[in-house]
């Protein structure tokens, strides 16, 4: 790829420890990539959380750097590990232990998009992979530690907001008779991500915002949940996955009526999440 795998959005002042991302937002698609696919550009974009980079697009306003990827993930999946490697679409890739998401297609190099659709005309090449890996998937791995390393460095602490969307049919069969369908599920992997005290503001700021929400359930977080959430060194992870339902025609890929309002009320929950990073920073430089 010749573009940059993502932008950094710096804020004029950066004065809190919260900090967002968004992983799975891109839509540089290489033209060969595209041309070697069976499926078209539009399928492609299945997998996608498309519009997500917009929807937190505020983050600078309030103080907070936003990181968001360009690259797409049905090319590289930014929110796996570097090593789940698919040696069923990748020559010369190890059989290694059994892992249920490389299985099913969704390693690092996904296999399928939404619905199991095959990505790839044909097996690809280690080296391909590992040049997918090099040019994207490093690099975007670089900045948000290096965030996040300035972020501790500075404040003390760090809330990272790792931002997605989900299908409303992915959600909608996890509403019981008696409960609303969530329309963001917020994960910490259980508590291992997030201190609960901190959880807890995150959600209280969505639910004042108006939104449905519960925690952990399809969606506890994945690779970068996992792989930075510490909550004892005050470097706090939150997974927020949205409705995409809420905000766009899930069908055409494109923003619906409904954009603009939930842009607003997520700028709302933004601009508390960053005071809530404000409040993280002071107390944890207080306690050193």
């Amino acid at each position: 790829m010749t573009r940059a795998p993502y932008d950094l959005f710096l804020p004029r002042r950066h004065d809190t420890a919260a900090f967002f991302a968004a992983p799975h937002s891109g839509r540089d698609y290489p033209d060969d990539f595209v041309a070697q696919s069976p499926l078209d550009r539009h399928v492609l974009r299945s997998s996608e959380d498309a519009f997500v980079d917009l929807l937190f697009a505020s983050a600078p306003d309030h103080g907070a750097p936003l990181l968001a990827a360009r690259t797409p993930r049905a090319w590289v999946d930014l929110n796996r590990a570097c090593d789940e490697l698919d040696p069923a679409l990748i020559d010369g890739a190890a059989r290694g232990s059994l892992n249920p998401r490389v299985a099913s297609g969704l390693g690092v190099i996904p296999r399928v998009v939404a619905g199991g659709k095959v990505i790839h005309g044909n097996r690809i090449t280690l080296a391909e992979a590992e040049r997918r890996l090099r040019t994207a998937w490093h690099p975007y791995h670089t900045a948000l530690q290096d965030q996040l390393r300035q972020s501790r460095q500075t404040f003390g602490a760090v809330l990272l907001i790792d931002c997605h969307s989900m299908p409303h049919e992915a959600i909608a069969a996890h509403a019981g008779p008696a409960r609303n369908i969530p329309e963001v599920v917020l994960g910490d992997r259980h508590g291992a991500a997030c201190a609960p005290e901190v959880m807890a503001a995150v959600e209280a700021a969505f639910v004042r915002a108006g939104f449905v929400v519960a925690r952990n359930t399809p969606f506890a977080g994945a690779y970068i949940t996992q792989a930075y959430g510490r909550p004892l060194m005050e470097q706090h992870v939150v997974q927020v996955e949205i409705d995409r339902s809420l905000y766009m025609d899930e069908a055409r890929i494109q923003p619906s009526s409904g954009f603009e309002a939930v842009r607003g009320r997520l700028a709302a929950v933004v601009a508390e999440l960053a005071e809530l990073g404000r409040r993280l920073g002071r107390h944890a430089l207080a306690a050193e």
